[in-house]
């Protein structure tokens, strides 16, 4: 069988360009915008744990899969769907995903049981499969390659935005009306993106920029046999170090994001829409985070890629430290600040991950290196961490449950050391290759 692949133009970009076109920074915006949709349809549910486990007697662990089915969908479909975006055009895909997702969330806001909400919640993870991948491959074919680690960064810090929106409005409107409000709030306003993206973004205006921005027009495909593909996708060790340890890092943030909430309403005692607030505002700390490390780590490794596994191994080795020390705390004011201090650094590894896999893969397959970067993120840290946590707050409590997590960032922290030990090596083969297949 044969594969088809966008040419996204992210490989020979001329680092001197320093004029970036406006129409490049409306696509990055709507496509950030329909990234906040996205995880507002899925992070509103945290917002409303209390809520639900009252309503449906739910267990934490069932809890943990309403959360955690939307990340396991993304899991296991953002390869394929990844592909047929590539395939069938990755601005109707994007558009096709977003009135999913909506459509879903509007699903669990009727949902009458426990099995009507994991099957709705299932949809909206189908609907969110590929559009990490497919979204910031768009980015990144009209903007030069030196602004990777930032877009990057800044790409999937619209998450945690979407996630501070998601939980924040959904705690306050379910405070209100009631949580089934609140799921169809955040459907509502994916349905309006979707239009105006549809309206204003198009294949036909993209292809100017991506050939401006020094590569392929994006109509340029690529074909290769799935073996081939899977080869090029793993083809060193250094990247196959990057993928695993930028998923099992993500387990912290993703473990945290759900149960914070439900943390400060069970040992701060804060209701249900104050605990949604507070958990949002360490939400927006992670998010901001991304972007801070993503950017300081262009700074740094500017005339040395190499300092990205440096950089990747510092915010995991501070998160792991901030964390632990701060679920040992005292439930109290300076608990918060550290805790808050270990978000702050506990995706941060996320813009120097996806710049290093940008890096070790050819520009042809870039839409389908970053689906398996998703898909990785998503099946060893994003799909795990909810339920996971939840099973082990059944058994020891949630605040023991959170005093295990961040030994996720410790076991990252080791993946980047000896991802960072064969990377000179592996880059130097991968350059090689590339000039073999230009010439």
């Amino acid at each position: 069988m044969l594969l088809q692949h966008a040419e996204p133009a992210t490989g020979n970009v001329s680092n001197a360009r320093s004029e970036v076109p406006v129409y490049a920074w409306v696509v990055f915006t709507l496509t950030v915008g329909l990234l906040l949709s996205d995880y507002m349809s899925r992070q509103v549910l945290n917002a409303v744990f209390p809520m639900l486990k009252a309503t449906w007697s739910l267990s934490d662990a069932r809890l943990g899969s309403l959360s955690s089915i939307v990340a396991l969908m993304v899991g296991v479909l953002t390869l394929p769907l990844s592909v047929l975006a590539d395939r069938w055009g990755r601005v109707k895909s994007i558009a096709l995903m977003a009135s999913m997702w909506s459509i879903a969330t509007l699903g669990c806001a009727v949902s009458a049981s426990y099995g009507q909400m994991l099957l709705a919640r299932a949809f909206v993870g189908i609907g969110e499969a590929a559009y990490g991948s497919v979204g910031v491959a768009v980015v990144l074919s009209i903007f030069p390659a030196r602004l990777r680690a930032t877009l990057v960064a800044a790409f999937m810090a619209g998450g945690a935005l979407g996630s501070v929106m998601g939980m924040a409005l959904g705690g306050a409107v379910a405070t209100q009306l009631g949580w089934r409000w609140s799921f169809g709030a955040m459907a509502c306003f994916g349905m309006v993106l979707v239009v105006i993206y549809v309206l204003v973004v198009t294949e036909k205006r993209l292809m100017p920029l991506s050939v401006a921005s020094g590569g392929q027009e994006t109509g340029v495909r690529e074909r290769m046999r799935v073996g081939a593909l899977l080869k090029r996708l793993l083809s060193t060790k250094s990247v196959a170090c990057a993928y695993v340890g930028s998923g099992i890092h993500l387990f912290v943030p993703a473990a945290l994001w759900a149960w914070m909430p439900s943390f400060l309403n069970r040992y701060y005692g804060m209701v249900v829409g104050s605990a949604a607030a507070g958990a949002a505002v360490l939400v927006l700390v992670t998010g901001l985070g991304m972007v801070v490390c993503g950017n300081l780590t262009d700074r740094i490794s500017k005339d040395a890629s190499g300092r990205k596994w440096n950089c990747a191994i510092v915010y995991c080795a501070i998160a792991f430290a901030l964390l632990m020390v701060g679920f040992q705390m005292p439930h109290g004011t300076l608990q918060l600040v550290l805790i808050g201090g270990g978000m702050f650094f506990s995706a941060g590894a996320t813009g120097p991950s996806g710049a290093m896999v940008a890096n070790l893969t050819p520009p042809s397959i870039c839409a389908s290196a970053f689906a398996t970067l998703t898909l990785v993120n998503n099946m060893l840290g994003l799909a795990p961490a909810a339920f996971v946590t939840g099973v082990l707050a059944d058994r020891i409590g949630l605040l023991g449950a959170l005093q295990v997590v961040p030994f996720a960032a410790l076991i990252a922290l080791v993946v980047f050391a000896v991802g960072k030990r064969h990377y000179q090596g592996d880059l130097e083969r991968v350059k090689v290759l590339r000039e073999q297949a230009s010439a």
